[in-house]
């Protein structure tokens, strides 16, 4: 049975809304890249299907279920959604020669065969206008599948975003792009095959697409809120909501077919604080206060509320009540986190006592499948407090390796730890279990008990888990528990080769500094000269102290550099994409040094390469 070929088994009005409008769907809704690579298969999703399996908690297996419904849908005559060909959702609003599309996607191959959906339903109509609601990959990546870069460069298409933009989609784990990555792998299951034990969705969406992934320069940014542009007959009205769901972030108002736009800020989903894959905090406060700007400006003018994830919401008075709901749920979330905070709790024990919200705000809407009550407020307190609970025992602790040793030898040594646990898991112990043969398994790595009962816990953990990050996260851990070391390599990366062009060279210096093997360079004093082409900038390296600094322009104090590096800025993005290396630019003709070429072997030598290995649930 294909994907969503039978009506979901669900008389709610969410799962009357996820069909709402839908004009039809792909057959089968499996993207493939120029090369016949799958990079999205969305027809692996039809076990949900049948009954909710004890693996599985029923709240999320619903949640997903309806993520899973896939198609081109009429959100209101002149308003299509396409949805389920990735995370995100992309929006297309018919103008008067053609369609402006919003949020084409993470993934080039997926944004092209959404439009392709589209058109075969309303014709061949060109893409007339791009919008980017924020600053997040599954938001703009796909934007090479809908426009050409040249006729948006030829100023032939708008490409709209908000105030920010640029610095914060291509700077967004840059900088701690290898470890973000090494979790962002668990947190979305990638390790996972989809089915009943396994990977079953993660409440925002079902899965992360992985075609090619690219980026169009805004042509249009958004400067203030109450700003209105006009593309292709097409009227908007932008909120910038800087600092909630992402660091540059915008609502925006069709005012003539009157929907809502509300980006990722408003969610089928209580979003998160701090994500499990890592990330800055973001401000509930503020959160709570943008939609209440929200529904201030546009709520008597709206009649849908449409977002970059799940299914609309019809109705004046239903998207008031859910934009309020929303709301009310991150305002709660921060005002009762800090007054616990307040009486002296740390977060662990906020998270405690935080367990649920109260009954008059107990939608499905705010339900915690993607972010959850427990975790976000442990993040809201890590905004004001830090990592350090204030206990001067927590001060310096020992690494988890030698912490986890001791507290081994202190019980009686790994395989009396271990039969305990067998204990506290027959008992249904499960979270004791858990953190106590995690100490077991930082001590000796190698306990086969200790690895297989770990493994079952967290196993038991993830299917009963209503979080769908959560159940990843838990899932994940039980496979490195099972497979050797040499089934779990897999390459964290760098920086992401589709975004080096985008990246200032500041930035691209900066991902050299935090490389930088800084006990091994404390020895040497290196400093390099770059003089760029097209376009035409001089930056100075500075090695010393066991510090990279990178400074635009001459070096401090006139200091004669030890070689000096003339290229363009394109030769530079080749090599940090690993399209070549410096030796052979140089010896192309790309890069030339003058001075003393051994300065820079110098310092490419002590650059450090983020580990290919990267172990979570083992030290």
């Amino acid at each position: 049975m294909s994907a969503n070929s039978e009506p979901i088994r669900d008389d709610s009005a969410e799962a009357r809304d996820a069909v709402r409008g839908r004009l039809g769907r792909a057959e089968p809704t499996i993207v493939r890249n120029a090369d016949g690579r799958v990079v999205w298969d969305n027809e692996r999703w039809s076990f949900l299907e049948q009954e909710c399996p004890e693996t599985a908690n029923p709240s999320l297996w619903r949640q997903s279920r309806l993520n899973a419904v896939d198609g081109l849908f009429e959100v209101v005559p002149g308003v299509y959604q396409v949805r389920g060909f990735d995370i995100s959702n992309m929006t297309l609003v018919e103008g008067q020669r053609g369609v402006v599309v919003v949020d084409p996607l993470i993934s080039e191959e997926c944004a092209a065969a959404g439009l392709a959906l589209y058109r075969e339903h309303r014709g061949e109509r060109p893409v007339t206008g791009v919008v980017y609601t924020h600053s997040h990959t599954d938001h703009f990546g796909g934007v090479g599948g809908v426009v050409d870069a040249a006729e948006v460069a030829a100023g032939g298409i708008p490409v709209i975003a908000p105030a920010g933009f640029m610095e914060h989609a291509v700077s967004e784990n840059v900088v701690a792009g290898p470890a973000m990555l090494a979790r962002a792998r668990y947190m979305y299951g990638r390790h996972l095959a989809a089915g009943p034990e396994g990977a079953i969705g993660f409440g925002l969406g079902q899965a992360t697409s992985t075609g090619r992934v690219g980026l169009i320069a805004p042509t249009e940014v958004v400067e203030r809120t109450g700003a209105e542009l006009v593309v292709d007959g097409v009227r908007m009205v932008f909120q910038l909501t800087p600092g909630t769901e992402a660091p540059s972030e915008m609502n925006f108002l069709l005012p003539d077919p009157r929907v809502l736009l509300v980006a990722e800020n408003a969610s089928h989903t209580l979003h998160n604080v701090l994500t499990l894959r890592g990330a800055e905090v973001r401000d509930a406060r503020a959160w709570a206060d943008y939609l209440t700007e929200t529904l201030q400006l546009f709520a008597d003018r709206a009649e849908v509320l449409v977002g970059s994830h799940h299914w609309p919401t019809w109705g004046r008075a239903e998207l008031t009540r859910f934009l309020s709901e929303q709301r009310d749920a991150y305002a709660y979330l921060h005002d009762q986190t800090v007054r616990l905070m307040n009486r002296g709790l740390t977060g662990a024990e906020i998270a405690e006592e935080l367990r649920e919200f109260p009954p008059s705000l107990a939608a499905r809407h705010v339900g915690g499948y993607y972010g959850s009550l427990s975790h976000n407020s442990k993040a809201v307190y890590q905004r004001y407090m830090g990592w350090f609970d204030g206990n001067p025992a927590h001060l310096w602790q020992l690494p988890p390796a030698e912490s986890a040793q001791r507290y081994v030898d202190f019980m009686g040594g790994a395989d009396r730890v271990v039969a305990k646990a067998e204990d506290s898991f027959e008992a249904g112990d499960l979270r004791w279990v858990a953190e106590v043969l995690g100490h077991v398994l930082f001590a000796e790595p190698d306990h086969a008990g200790a690895r297989r009962l770990q493994a079952a816990t967290f196993e038991r953990l993830g299917y009963g888990s209503e979080n769908g990050t959560w159940r990843n996260f838990y899932l994940s851990g039980a496979w490195e528990l099972r497979r050797p070391a040499e089934e779990r390599r897999t390459t964290t990366g760098g920086v992401n080769q589709a975004m080096v062009p985008a990246l200032s060279t500041r930035q691209l210096f900066q991902t050299w500094a935090v490389r930088l093997d800084g006990p091994a360079a404390a020895a040497h004093r290196v400093l390099l000269r770059w003089e760029f082409t097209e376009p035409a900038e001089v930056w100075t390296l500075l090695l010393a102290n066991g510090v990279l600094t990178p400074m635009r322009g001459e070096a401090v104090g006139g200091e004669r550099p030890d070689a000096v590096l003339r290229l363009d800025r394109a030769a530079f993005d080749r090599v940090l994409s690993g399209g070549t290396t410096f030796p052979d630019a140089i010896a192309a003709g790309e890069v030339t040094v003058e001075g003393d070429a051994a300065a820079l072997t110098t310092l490419l030598g002590l650059l450090e390469d983020p580990a290919r290995a990267f172990p979570i649930a083992l030290p």
